[in-house]
């Protein structure tokens, strides 16, 4: 994945595609991440998740347990693995920044 070049207005990424600073993100950020990795359309219950993921992001500042993540939403501890294609999709889709490789093994 290539960084989105700062002219198309987009906000800018890493080397990676995840967002060099999460205030940037909005849900039409995430639907267009998304269509650019082949992805469908995110629904309804993926953007709760997505909120989920950013807001115990933003109030710790590091990455949460990814069953709790899923409790707060309602669903099955394995939601991640169920609504996206890894954990680490929903992560880069909830433009949180890059996680450090050590968290990345976790997910």
């Amino acid at each position: 994945m290539t960084p989105y070049p700062t002219e198309t207005g987009l906000p800018p990424t890493d080397a990676e595609g995840f967002l060099l600073k999460p205030q940037d993100w909005n849900e039409a950020w995430a639907q267009s991440l998304a269509a650019a990795q082949g992805l469908a359309p995110l629904d309804a219950g993926q953007m709760e998740i997505l909120h989920c993921l950013r807001e115990l992001y933003l109030r710790a500042g590091g990455l949460p347990a990814l069953p709790h993540v899923c409790h707060l939403a309602g669903r099955s501890p394995v939601c991640l693995n169920e609504l996206f294609p890894s954990p680490l999709v929903a992560w880069r889709l909830a433009g949180l920044p890059n996680p450090g490789e050590e968290a990345k093994a976790y997910m």
